[in-house]
């Protein structure tokens, strides 16, 4: 029986099933000492003063003058430090650190910071300082517009959201007699390792990065655990100490980044038959105090703005900007599901506004094989967006029940999107990803800087490997990524672990069995020993984008998905009960079937806590509902029942047909639901549709 294709168990899953699998928080080591962060109170000003208002002995303290080399986190820009040393930009900025052996002694040190005080920007409709601009233009806008019968406009906005992964960030900073080791629970360890490199320098070349067992990601351990593992390296040089930083839910809530807020504002020029002829977009973005990865948030946004709708004349203009807010930063579905939020929630006043059904209006736009995206790329025989839509729309009796909820307080909605996977543009050109198969006495073994964070990495990868180089499953080993001896294969995001680095470790299982000339992995290495074989990812030579113009193919394939959601709406409290989310997705053909409906039904959940209750709460530039007592996160109890549809459309550049996955069940669930509130006479144009939010609409 062949692993891809069938639900083979989980190479992760008895060592977390037993309790065997250790996370950061279970590791110790001799001498270990542990470390505090001491962050800004205020969300802008200069710091005065610095007063310690405790018995320091046993402690030790570090502060800007300690930084080896440069004290920037290298990312996408260098300009956040890993300590203030005199300008706060935004709350829970770090200043100083602490670290000590007893945790009680740790946490009871007072420190007092006296700041001069200075007016914060916390409006980005404000922000004069724009962090990335894209503009896409395709045919011609205004004359465009000129020529509609009807211009629909609408503004959508988005508000912040917590990843809220089950495990707080943490890492442990080690010295070694050959350098520095980190142990974290970390999503890209490359990313650290850069970020090291420049925070430590020459004086300190020799450092790795190990990840432990990792409690989910969601993107929020993509950037932030290069300053957590900085500042917990920094702490180790000076005490010559082992240091461990585990932050607990409150401060993990209120210092480490959320997903963008989002203003996106829709021109749409359509005929009185249905055809939308032009489309005029702008979309802003909250990026906080720093750049972090705001200009490819941006980016990604931005080039999924228009939907899946064919359309000759598009203009987008995006922004991220600067506000004393938190930096954000990389979240599941990284820019699109805000854009596509807006998109979809105004394709149904489109609609509405002449007078069409909405599954119709969509059947007529929906981009085809052969159609043009706005960046100009040409879609290949794998876009499915018709396919998914008469498949959601058939399988939920769609229009009968559109027809009967009306005058009830129920209701259906359905969205229409899709998620480019793999880098943008020449993103998997420059990032050169590797991937790695080591022979080893009774099989193989993997060695790939992609990470597990429970998604699947590990098994997905093994079946992969499993049948390209036809072996069994149980002799596929998978290595811990460690920075010292996996091959770096890019970062684990962009829905790009399975389609860009399987693809890798498929053409290496294809070299490697030429190679075994029809020994078994085995027999060849009691015969001649060790045996590796290496390749670099080859991008579809076709594959062309301009950076500057914004321009080109975007992405080398998409994912596709239908939701439709159905509703029950308390006409007193306005609380909104899920009945049922269908999640129709094709991603070309799912490796591990309950791991990628695993991945479909989180998402969808992930989708509906956005669109319904996730409500961060800024006060002063700092989240105040920092805890789980009242950031609520949807449970069982809330998203009602999800079916699932797979359906395949297979990329010939992915794996066994497969494209990327991890994103695209984010994207449907908030305009699906947005939708149905809709259909039952609420215009919502802000999410999460909180009942208070939903109540203000009905009065309006």
């Amino acid at each position: 029986m062949p692993a891809v294709g069938n639900s083979v168990a989980r190479k992760d899953g008895i060592g977390k099933a037993t309790g065997a699998a250790r996370y950061a928080d279970d590791i110790s080591f001799p001498g270990m000492i542990h470390g505090r962060t001491i962050r800004s109170t205020v969300p802008k000003g200069v710091i005065k003063s610095i007063k310690l208002d405790f018995d320091t002995t046993g402690f030790t303290i570090v502060d800007y003058r300690d930084v080896p080399a440069k004290n920037a986190v290298d990312l996408m820009s260098q300009d956040q430090p890993f300590l203030v040393e005199k300008e706060v930009r935004h709350m829970a900025e770090p200043i100083l650190l602490l670290a000590h052996e007893n945790r009680e002694t740790l946490n009871a040190a007072k420190v007092i910071i006296e700041y001069e005080e200075q007016e914060p920007l916390f409006d980005p409709e404000k922000s004069s300082e724009s962090f990335k601009t894209i503009d896409i233009v395709k045919g011609d806008v205004e004359a465009g517009l000129a020529s509609a019968d009807l211009i629909i406009e609408g503004t959508y906005r988005t508000g912040h959201q917590e990843h809220v992964y089950i495990e707080p960030n943490g890492v442990i900073a080690v010295p070694e007699e050959s350098g520095i080791a980190i142990h974290g629970s970390v999503q890209c360890p490359f990313y650290v390792i850069k970020a090291l490199r420049c925070l430590l320098g020459s004086a300190h070349p020799n450092v790795r990065v190990i990840q432990t067992e990792t409690g989910g990601g969601f993107g929020g351990k993509e950037e932030y655990p290069s300053m957590i593992a900085g500042h917990a390296v920094l702490l180790a040089i000076k005490s010559g100490r082992p240091v461990k930083i585990i932050y607990d839910r409150t401060e993990d809530m209120v210092a480490t980044t959320k997903r963008h807020p989002s203003i996106v504002r829709h021109r749409t020029g359509v005929m009185r038959d249905g055809r939308i002829v032009a489309m005029d977009i702008d979309v802003l973005m909250d990026g906080g105090a720093y750049v972090t990865l705001s200009p490819t948030v941006l980016s990604r946004g931005c080039i999924h703005a228009a939907g899946p709708y064919r359309c000759e004349n598009t203009r987008i203009h995006g922004r991220a900007v600067f506000t004393n807010t938190p930096p954000n930063g990389a979240f599941r579905g990284f820019g699109a599901p805000q854009t596509l939020f807006a998109v979809e929630a105004h394709v149904d006043r489109v609609a509405a506004a002449v007078g069409m059904d909405p599954v119709e209006f969509r059947r007529l736009n929906a981009l085809r094989p052969g159609d043009i995206t706005a960046t100009g790329q040409t879609l290949k025989e794998d876009s499915s967006a018709l396919m998914v839509l008469d498949e959601a729309v058939k399988r939920t009796d769609f229009h009968r029940k559109y027809r009967e909820y009306k005058g009830t307080n129920r209701a259906i909605g359905l969205s229409l999107f899709f998620h480019g996977a793999g880098f943008t543009g020449a993103g998997e050109l420059n990032l050169k990803s590797r991937a790695r198969i080591d022979l080893t006495p009774t099989g193989v073994r993997i060695a790939v800087g992609s990470t597990e964070i429970g998604q699947g990495t590990r098994t997905m990868h093994a079946q992969i490997v499993t049948d390209a180089l036809g072996i069994p499953y149980e002799s596929v080993e998978v290595m811990q990524p460690d920075t010292s001896k996996v091959a770096d294969s890019g970062p684990t995001v962009a829905s790009r672990t399975c389609m860009v680095v399987g693809k890798i470790l498929e053409e290496c299982a294809y070299e490697m069995k030429e190679k075994l000339g029809g020994l078994s992995p085995a027999d060849y290495y009691r015969k001649n020993g060790e045996l590796s074989v290496e390749r670099m990812y080859t991008p579809p030579d076709w594959i062309k984008w301009d950076d500057a113009a914004y321009r080109g193919d975007a992405y080398a394939t998409f994912g596709w998905g239908c939701d439709v959601a159905e509703l029950t709406i308390d006409p007193d409290t306005y609380e909104v009960r899920i009945d049922k989310l269908t999640a129709v997705q094709e991603f070309g053909r799912p490796i591990h079937p309950a791991l990628a409906r695993g991945q479909i039904e989180g998402g969808t959940a992930q989708g509906l806590g956005y669109a319904l209750i996730e409500n961060v709460v800024m006060k002063n530039g700092a989240m105040a509902n920092a805890q789980l007592t009242n950031y609520v996160i949807p449970t069982t109890l809330d998203i009602g029942e999800i079916d699932v549809v797979m359906m395949e459309n297979p990329y010939p550049g992915g794996p066994f047909g497969a494209k990327g996955l991890g994103e695209l069940p984010m994207d449907g669930p908030a305009p699906a639901v947005v939708n149905a509130l809709r259909h039952y006479g609420l215009d919502i144009r802000e999410i999460p549709a909180t009942p208070e939010r939903i109540s203000t609409s009905a009065a309006a």
